[in-house]
């Protein structure tokens, strides 16, 4: 995601494969063509024109929205400016601060219900973006440049560090994360994946570089994922609150003390410059790249900008950029957008040499990545209890365009792949329906919701028989999709067999709509769901659209009553990392109705 380039022997280069570089110009490109329309595009850069006017009579307003980080530094700005009356075209440029949590603002925009306060959002990386967009139904965002940047590493206490031969021996993640965790020493602490970008990045790094390694990296994964959660903290700030505080037997020995934390540098830098002797932390910087989180300067719903918002907008962008503000940036821990740093930076962070500070990053992780590694988190802290329902009607037989497998085919390994990323404590069970499958019912039920490490009869484990029951699937020869009669039965028996602490949910695949005329109308399933629903024994259906036959808005609508919601893939190879997006939405549905 970047390399975090130093003025020493290494050589600078630019960023590879960052999000910035996909990133969509056409904010600023829209506001150039605004300010250039009405010939004031000097000013609107540089902020000189005045008027007769007092600054209070002539401001414009802008409310930006920063994670929490990042909020304080960029506020100081914004004063600065103001005491300065710096001005964009003619007008004194007023902008409040705001710091809300990015996880929170992305839920909001992707709900889209309430029109945004604010104006521009300066989230602490643009995997936010991503999710802000949800399923395209939200408020639009407008992404461009990074204002800063930092990379994200594992900071340690001394004591912690120097077991681990810092600063001279370097690591790749995995090693790093297993010789942390192979220690009885080293309490591990880090942010929830689902709530902090530092998290998600810093797991998704460890699954790479586990990946590279070879052999079950998915295990190794799950079980680093496990154990990260027993130590979970809501967020990066709370991740810092748990570190020891001192080298105290008392403080270092409390088990409720970490002595390691997946944070940013940022993060460890004002941890440090807050810390005295021993109190402040080490940072290591894994060989095999670091994430970074990037800041990205994001216009929030462009089109309903004011020209004199749009303006100021690009003005307030131009003036962080500034050598001044990028001065103060650094002054909080905080490196320039293109991820270059000075030595003073990183030694006040904790970093050392010969830590690797500026080798080159690995690609930056892609949202599937990203959403799969979410999904995998979700199911490994809380074991999942799923009911699998797959439409086993003649159309699944349709060949899938540029494979020479039918849909039932493709779909049946998807299935299997997707059973590995699930642990032994996961309850997995499987039905089958068509018009007519089992008399005058359209669905069977073959195989028990069962955990996967549960011995099976006549041998070998839940899991070995449901791989099995997967991959025995076949269409029926003329079966129609009789999809609400089953979809109404499988979840009354996925409600009535609701386990407590566990992510219950059904999952329906289907490649068309309801066929079945003499069963349950869409309105009668509409009205029993509604019924049936119970906020405190949350079952979401997630419902996947398989081929261009079904009717994703069909199954979205049902979905949703029971707080799940549809999902379309034009290739059953797609539905793995669908019901791992799927259950980490869901989830995510599931824990904001708790709060």
């Amino acid at each position: 995601m970047g390399r975090h380039s130093l003025p020493d022997s290494h050589a600078a280069e630019g960023r590879r494969g960052h999000p910035s570089t996909r990133r969509r110009t056409v904010a600023i490109a829209t506001l150039l063509v605004l300010a250039v329309a009405t010939g004031t595009a000097v000013a609107a850069k540089g902020g000189l024109l005045s008027f007769s006017e007092s600054c209070e009579d002539s401001a414009v307003r802008l409310s930006v929205v920063a994670s929490p980080d990042i909020a304080p530094v960029v506020r100081s700005i914004a004063e600065q400016a103001r005491a300065d009356e710096v001005k964009a075209d003619g007008h004194c440029l007023v902008v409040e601060v705001l710091a809300r949590d990015a996880h929170k603002v992305a839920e909001a925009l992707a709900a889209g219900d309430t029109e945004p306060d604010f104006q521009v959002w300066l989230p602490d990386s643009d995997l936010w973006l991503e999710r802000a967009k949800g399923l395209g139904e939200g408020i639009p965002v407008s992404p461009s440049d990074s204002v800063a940047s930092s990379p994200v590493a594992l900071a340690m206490v001394p004591s912690a560090s120097r077991a681990l031969g810092w600063p001279r021996k370097t690591y790749t993640w995995a090693e790093l994360v297993a010789g942390a965790l192979g220690s009885d020493r080293v309490r591990l602490g880090a942010a929830d994946p689902a709530r902090s970008a530092t998290g998600l990045l810093a797991l998704a790094g460890i699954g790479a570089s586990s990946a590279r390694q070879g052999g079950d990296s998915d295990t190794r994964v799950a079980q680093t994922a496990k154990v990260l959660a027993e130590r979970m903290s809501d967020g990066d700030t709370q991740v810092l609150e748990t570190l020891a505080r001192s080298t105290s037997g008392a403080e270092e020995g409390n088990p409720k003390r970490n002595q390691a934390a997946l944070i940013s540098e940022q993060t460890a830098f004002t941890h440090n410059a807050e810390a005295t002797g021993a109190g402040k932390l080490d940072l290591f910087y894994p060989e095999d790249g670091t994430p970074l989180l990037d800041y990205p300067y994001t216009l929030v719903n462009e089109a309903r900008l004011s020209t004199a918002e749009s303006r100021a907008a690009l003005r307030f962008m131009n003036l962080l950029g500034d050598r001044d503000a990028q001065a103060t940036f650094a002054e909080h821990g905080f490196r320039a957008g293109d991820s270059s740093a000075e030595d003073s930076l990183v030694a006040a962070a904790g970093g050392r040499k010969p830590q690797p500070y500026a080798e080159p990053a690995v690609e930056a992780p892609s949202d599937e990545e990203l959403q799969e590694t979410l999904g995998m988190w979700t199911i490994t802290v809380q074991s999942a209890r799923l009911t699998t329902v797959v439409d086993a009607s003649g159309s699944m037989a349709t060949l899938v365009p540029g494979r020479n497998q039918s849909r039932m085919n493709v779909t049946k390994e998807s299935l299997i792949q997707a059973l590995d990323q699930f642990t032994p404590d996961d309850e997995i069970g499987l039905w089958r329906f068509a018009t007519t499958l089992d008399g005058e019912k359209d669905y069977r039920r073959l195989m028990e919701t069962k955990r996967l490490g549960d011995p099976a009869a006549g041998g070998g484990t839940h899991r070995e028989k449901l791989t099995a029951a997967f991959a025995a699937l076949q269409p029926v020869p003329g079966g129609a999709t009789g999809l609400y009669d089953t979809t109404l039965a499988s979840y009354k028996e996925a409600r009535s067999t609701y386990v407590k602490g566990k992510f219950n949910a059904l999952v329906i695949l289907t490649d068309g709509s309801n066929q079945d005329t003499d069963g349950i109308s869409r309105s009668g399933l509409v009205t029993e769901l509604k019924k049936l629903v119970d906020p405190e024994r949350p079952v979401p259906v997630i419902a996947i659209a398989v081929g261009p036959d079904a009717d994703r808005d069909e199954v979205a609508e049902i979905a949703r009553i029971t707080g799940g919601d549809g999902y379309e893939v034009s290739d059953p190879a797609e539905i793995q990392a669908v019901i791992l997006q799927a259950i980490m939405a869901a989830g995510q549905n599931g824990r904001a109705a708790e709060e």
